[in-house]
């Protein structure tokens, strides 16, 4: 893994779309440790989470893995500490609404339903 850019005394941020058993972001959370960033957050559009995932998250240098609820997590949330989850359910519900009523889905881009 090769980090390009200055991560000293910054908070980095690795996007991801899936993490299933949190290897690679663990290596990434490393190595961006090893370069002296303060602090590593993960965030991720679906948290799979197989297999040994939550105690390697656990053990990682993230401070924190954002999923969303698109995956029922079961109790690894209660069984990982560093996994905050953001429901998405209103958002994919006003897709669907628009996208059968013929509106803009483009409008969700700036104006999130809370």
């Amino acid at each position: 893994m090769v980090l390009v850019g200055d991560v000293e005394d910054k908070i980095s941020i690795v996007v991801d779309d899936i993490a299933d058993t949190c290897g690679t972001l663990a290596k990434a959370a490393e190595v961006l440790m090893q370069h002296r960033a303060r602090e590593v957050i993960a965030i991720v559009t679906h948290g799979v989470l197989s297999g040994a995932a939550v105690e390697t998250i656990n053990k990682s240098h993230l401070s924190a893995l954002v999923v969303t609820n698109t995956v029922p997590l079961g109790d690894k949330v209660n069984r990982c500490p560093k996994l905050k989850v953001i429901d998405i359910s209103g958002t994919l519900a006003e897709a669907i609404r628009r996208t059968h009523n013929g509106e803009s889905v483009s409008y969700l881009f700036n104006n999130v339903p809370v």
